[in-house]
C-alpha cells in the first residue's frame, strides 16, 4: 500500500513539473523582427565584377649599377615629390673615373688649342704662298683629330655624370613610398628594385570581366564602385577595355578611373564594380528572376551561408543557401530560397532556430 502511494505521488510531481515547463515555454517573449520580400532583378540592369584599387602611377625604382647602399632616405608611408632623393649608393669608383675624365679633358683641351694655333698659322702662310698644300693638309688633319679628341673626352664626362644619377636614386613622380626593399649596407644590383612608389593623387580599379559580359562594356561608360571594407559607393568611368583574354585566364581586363574617391579610399582595397547593361539582349539567363537578398541578412557559420525565414506559428527557421554573384550590397541566391518567400532582415535580439518572433 505504501509503495502504491509513493508511485502516485511521484507521478503527480512529474506531471506538474511538465505542465510548469510547458507554461514557461509558451510564455517565452517573442523577438521583434523586420521581414522583407524577395528582391528580384528581371531586366539584367547591370553585371558585377570584382576588382582591386590601385594607383594609376606606380613604379619599382631600381638602379643600373652595382654598389653598396650607403643610405635609405625614405620610409614606408612617406610622401615624396618628383626628384626627391630616395636611396644613395656608394660611388667612389665613379668619382675616381670622373677625376680621370676631367684630367683627359684638360689634356685634350691643351692639344686642341695647340693644334688650332698651328692650323691658323699655316692657313695664313698658305694664303701667302709660304707653305705647301701638303703642310696645310697635315696640320688640318692634326687640328681635326685634336678637336675630335676633345669632343670625345667631353662625352665621356657626360657618361660619368649620367652614371651618378644611378648612384643617387630619385623619385620619378610625386607620390607615397609603399615599400623599401633594401637597407644600409646591402648590395644593390642592376635591375633589382630598391623602393616602390605609388602616386596617391589618382586611383583606378582593375577588374576582370567574363566573356559573356565583356561585349556589353564600352570605353567611357559610367559605373558604380562599391568599396567592400568601407561599404562606400564611389563613381567611376571605364578608361580601358582589353580585347584579349590570352594572358588573364579567360577573363578580360577592364580599368576604371575613380572620381573623387576621398582620402579614406586606399590602394589595395577590394571592390565590386557595377556595369550598367540596360541594353543587354534578353537571354534565358536574364529572363529568369534573380533572387537578391542584402548581405546584412545573411548568417555565416564556417563555410555555410544561411538566412532566417518565417516558419509556422511565427518562428524563425534557419535556411541554408547556395549563393552566387554579388551585386553591390546584395547577393544572388541560387538555391534555398523560393520567390516571394519572406525572410528576416533584422532582429532586436539574438535569433536561433525555432525562436518565436513578432513581425514589426
Amino acid at each position: 500500500m505504501k509503495t502504491t502511494i509513493a508511485i502516485l505521488t511521484l507521478s503527480i510531481l512529474f506531471i506538474s513539473c511538465g505542465k510548469e515547463k510547458k507554461e514557461i515555454t509558451n510564455n517565452e517573449s517573442a523577438i521583434p523582427v523586420k521581414v522583407s520580400g524577395i528582391s528580384a532583378n528581371t531586366n539584367g540592369e547591370f553585371v558585377t565584377a570584382s576588382g582591386k584599387i590601385e594607383a594609376e602611377n606606380s613604379a619599382n625604382v631600381s638602379t643600373r649599377m652595382m654598389g653598396f647602399v650607403t643610405k635609405v632616405n625614405v620610409k614606408v608611408g612617406q610622401k615624396v615629390t618628383a626628384g626627391q632623393l630616395l636611396v644613395s649608393i656608394n660611388n667612389t669608383d665613379l668619382q675616381a673615373k670622373k677625376a680621370q675624365v676631367d684630367a683627359s679633358i684638360l689634356q685634350a683641351t691643351a692639344a686642341f688649342n695647340n693644334a688650332k694655333k698651328d692650323y691658323e698659322r699655316f692657313t695664313a702662310l698658305f694664303s701667302q704662298q709660304s707653305a705647301s698644300q701638303k703642310e696645310l693638309d697635315d696640320i688640318t688633319s692634326r687640328y681635326e683629330m685634336a678637336k675630335a679628341g676633345l669632343e670625345s673626352a667631353k662625352q665621356m664626362r657626360n657618361e660619368v655624370i649620367a652614371q651618378f644619377s644611378y648612384a643617387n636614386i630619385t623619385a620619378p613622380f610625386s607620390g607615397e613610398v609603399t615599400n623599401t626593399f633594401v637597407k644600409e649596407g646591402d648590395m644593390a644590383n642592376p635591375g633589382m628594385p630598391l623602393v616602390s612608389i605609388e602616386g596617391a593623387s589618382r586611383l583606378q580599379v582593375t577588374a576582370m570581366v567574363s566573356e559573356s559580359d565583356i561585349s556589353n562594356i564600352q570605353n567611357g561608360m559610367d559605373v558604380k564602385v562599391l568599396v567592400k571594407s568601407m561599404n562606400k559607393e564611389v563613381a567611376g568611368k571605364v578608361v580601358e577595355v582589353s580585347g584579349s583574354a590570352k594572358n588573364t585566364g579567360g577573363q578580360y581586363l577592364v580599368k576604371v578611373a575613380l572620381n573623387n574617391s576621398g582620402s579614406k579610399v586606399l590602394s589595395g582595397m577590394f571592390v565590386n564594380v557595377q556595369f550598367p547593361i540596360s541594353n543587354k539582349p534578353q537571354t534565358t539567363e536574364t529572363q529568369s528572376d534573380k533572387v537578391l537578398v542584402p548581405q546584412s541578412a545573411l548568417v555565416k557559420q564556417g563555410q555555410l551561408t544561411g538566412i532566417y525565414t518565417i516558419g509556422t506559428e511565427k518562428t524563425a527557421i534557419l535556411r541554408w543557401l547556395r549563393i552566387g554573384k554579388t551585386f553591390g550590397n546584395q547577393v544572388e541566391v541560387l538555391s534555398g530560397l523560393s520567390a516571394n518567400e519572406q525572410y528576416i532582415v533584422s532582429a532586436e535580439g539574438k535569433l536561433y532556430n525555432g525562436a518565436k518572433v513578432s513581425i514589426q
